[in-house]
């Protein structure tokens, strides 16, 4: 047994079922070229054992390390990452009759969620000998692996819209990354790194194009179930970009399930705004991946994915869940952002804020009901974003609310 007891076994296609030996650097699935996700012998794990011994363990996702990839605790690379507090909200205007909490990720390492992934994503990259590593990214994910790119002495180059916050962007350099600027959005940004990249044997850590950052997503779900098991949600809302945090908690939730942890998931509801919904679309109109958004547009940067990859994967995940997906527009989405701060003192991305501001359509629509507990996911910080400047970017309010797309 490895000496942080993981129970690794393989990187497995869900396409076409090719499994991979992990002990390699590989990104996709060298069979089709789809998403790889890793498998674990979960026949091996006490899971009454494991459970109560987290108690005892590292406040940090760390404590999860035997459904995690790392192999060698030497090899892992943290900043104290994970436990980021559940908070309950005060009663919720557009969405009465709820009891109502916030998952607040805005306080982790690099201000966002993509703390997690790129800890745990950077951990294995050492421990498998890559010493370069490159991401097309909105912001936080620049920001996650340019830090932890640091912790373990690794060189980063980071790829970034132009548009992309400039906080970002000076974080990005403050942690010594080489930094790209690329016109347009996250899409032409992947594209041109991947060109750039070809041969210089630098390494993708762009969302699912290689397989641990889900793993370090993954502790999100496995956070939840520890810190709400009285009482789990009966929904999940999460906002919604390339879908990796969306598909690790689900994934989370079935190992729980599988070890007889956990009887039951939470419904999950992908959020997404009106001018880039490509998850939405397809959730509604019932296809098996999701099609490229044509003209994406958003005041949230992390939303801004118009072609997120391995859709299918993120899509099965919300129907596996009994979940659904909603768009809300940009103008709610600032709303949202001033009403966390000003009612319950929570500095929201708009990310974040994004999925406040789904409650109301949700419950109009019928997808969480009267009586029901609800946790909102925000993925990040607001400080990286000027209430004013979003406010200018949306104009006066015109009476628009968030549209339902079940």
């Amino acid at each position: 047994m490895t000496d942080t007891g993981s129970l690794l076994t393989a990187l497995e296609c869900r396409a076409c079922c090719t499994q991979v030996d992990p002990t390699k650097p590989v990104g996709t699935c060298p069979t089709c070229g789809q998403a790889l996700l890793a498998t674990y012998d979960l026949s091996k794990l006490d899971a009454s054992a494991w459970r109560k011994g987290w108690a005892g363990r590292t406040a940090s996702l760390w404590r999860y390390r035997e459904l995690l990839p790392v192999q060698r605790v030497a090899s892992i690379v943290t900043l104290g990452e994970g436990l980021s507090p559940v908070l309950p909200l005060g009663e919720v205007p557009t969405a009465t009759g709820l009891r109502v909490w916030l998952k607040d990720d805005g306080g982790l390492p690099t201000g966002s969620f993509k703390a997690r992934g790129m800890a745990v994503a950077v951990s294995r990259a050492r421990e498998l000998g890559l010493d370069a590593l490159f991401v097309p990214s909105a912001g936080n994910a620049g920001v996650a692996l340019s830090a932890y790119g640091a912790r373990a002495g690794l060189r980063v180059r980071v790829y970034l819209p132009e548009r992309t916050p400039p906080p970002m962007k000076e974080g990005c350099r403050a942690y010594g990354a080489d930094v790209v600027e690329v016109p347009g959005t996250l899409r032409e940004a992947g594209a041109a790194a991947r060109t750039a990249e070809a041969g210089t044997g630098a390494f993708d850590m762009s969302t699912l194009r290689e397989p641990y950052r889900v793993e370090g997503k993954k502790t999100m779900g496995f956070e939840i179930f520890e810190q709400l098991a009285d009482e789990l949600p009966d929904a999940l809302v999460y906002p919604t970009g390339g879908g990796t945090g969306l598909l690790g908690m689900h994934r989370a939730f079935q190992e729980l399930r599988a070890v007889g942890l956990l009887d039951r998931e939470p419904r999950i509801y992908a959020v997404q705004p009106e001018g880039c919904a490509p998850i939405v679309r397809a959730l509604r109109n019932g296809t098996p991946r999701a099609e490229p958004w044509a003209d994406p547009r958003t005041i949230a940067p992390g939303l801004l994915v118009p072609s997120p990859f391995a859709s299918e994967r993120v899509l099965e995940a919300v129907r596996g869940s009994r979940g659904g997906g909603i768009t809300v527009s940009d103008r709610a989405i600032v709303d949202a952002v001033r009403d966390l701060a000003r009612r319950d003192g929570i500095s929201a991305s708009p990310e974040g804020a994004a999925t406040y501001a789904a409650l109301g359509p949700l419950v109009r629509a019928g997808a969480i009901r009267p009586g029901e507990t609800v946790l909102l996911y925000n993925t990040g910080s607001g400080l990286p974003f000027s209430l004013a400047a979003l406010e200018r970017a949306v104009g006066a309010p015109d009476g628009s609310d968030a549209r339902p797309r079940e």
